[in-house]
């Protein structure tokens, strides 16, 4: 939350076989968390789901405050970091899409009117005016973004032709893979311990050696249960994901919930059509486990997992190498062996639930 510049000040957990048809929460979880507001004199509640404007709009009736989503902090935060114009487009895309089934909420005085003039004329007409409005503003944006699709087809056709290979970095959101990249290209891409710091992506070439050259790309981290509207609206920039040759799995080796972020990016992967792209696991930040970097293979001797430090730079050699090995045999790329680790330790880690994020 603190990536969104929101302190946390509780958390209210509760669960119902089926969510609230008015309040999502239920009217005594609701109550509770009421209760909380106004002892705690919070600003705002974040609802770790989604829920439909009738239930926003009813909640902050009840607890006196701003009540947001999880689909509208994470577009909060995205609209917090995008920084090149083409995620901004995406951005507002996003946003707009999200609005345009949303706008009932800016129109609730109407409700208290009565007669049909009142009722149905003005209060019609605006909504109509704002959602065409709007419509015209997303098939703009779709537009840009459609332009800016075949200048990034064009550049992938002019590497293909440069015999060049595309790798791309992908992995949950704050994984390390903007350092990861910057340590691998000195790039100085933007790099910081915070949700969703990379929105745009960045391609840097790489030389692996005997001439050859491989295109690294830092793409936009993943997270659980990623909205579909996000999902549609960045597409352009993850369709550099679906036509690379390799993809570099970042992995926070650290995270306690690891293997529940590896499924959640695998299965984006499959949602976006890339999940039969090459991949290898990159388990960083090794330095936070107090282990060595190194390099794991099947008994076949392909490539399985390489453990490495992307702050300190431990083992980014060896993945340079395999880099290499790899470029030298761009027909047969390694596959990747996916499979979850064995000791008890990670299976525990593999069975835990899930805690929502961001």
């Amino acid at each position: 939350m603190s990536g969104a510049g929101v302190r946390v000040l509780d958390a209210i957990e509760g669960s119902r076989r089926e969510p609230d048809p008015a309040l999502f929460l239920g009217q005594g979880k609701a109550a509770e968390v009421a209760e909380a507001v106004r002892r705690l004199d919070a600003t705002l509640v974040v609802v770790n789901h989604d829920i439909s404007a009738v239930q926003q709009r009813n909640l902050e009736k009840e607890v006196g405050v701003t009540v947001i989503d999880r689909t509208g902090l994470i577009l909060d935060i995205f609209a917090q970091r995008a920084r090149s114009a083409e995620g901004k487009l995406q951005v507002e895309l996003a946003q707009l899409e999200r609005l345009s089934t949303r706008l009932i909420r800016g129109w609730t005085h109407l409700e208290r009117q009565k007669g049909g003039i009142g009722l149905r004329g003005p209060g019609e007409t605006q909504l109509e005016t704002d959602r065409r409005l709007i419509g015209h503003r997303v098939k703009l944006l779709k537009q840009r973004l459609v332009r800016l699709q075949g200048q990034r087809s064009t550049q992938r056709r002019a590497r293909a032709r440069s015999g060049s290979l595309n790798v791309s970095l992908v992995g949950y959101t704050n994984a390390g893979k903007s350092t990861l990249f910057n340590r691998l290209t000195s790039a100085g891409a933007y790099a910081a311990d915070q949700l969703f710091a990379t929105l745009d992506t960045t391609s840097r070439r790489l030389h692996v050696g005997a001439g050859r050259q491989v295109v690294v790309s830092d793409t936009v981290g993943f997270i659980r249960h990623l909205p579909t509207t996000l999902v549609e609206a960045f597409r352009a920039t993850l369709e550099e994901t679906i036509h690379a040759d390799l993809l570099l799995h970042v992995v926070d080796a650290s995270h306690p919930d690891r293997d529940l972020q590896i499924e959640a990016v695998d299965h984006v992967l499959r949602e976006i059509g890339a999940g039969d792209v090459p991949q290898w696991l990159i388990m960083n930040k090794v330095d936070r486990l107090a282990q060595p970097p190194r390099i794991e293979r099947a008994e076949c001797g392909t490539l399985r997992r390489v453990w490495l430090s992307a702050a300190t730079g431990d083992g980014v050699s060896g993945l340079r190498e395999s880099l290499a090995v790899f470029a030298a045999e761009p027909v047969t790329p390694p596959p990747v062996i996916h499979q979850h680790p064995s000791n008890s330790q990670d299976s525990d880690v593999a069975k835990r639930s899930a805690v929502g994020a961001p």
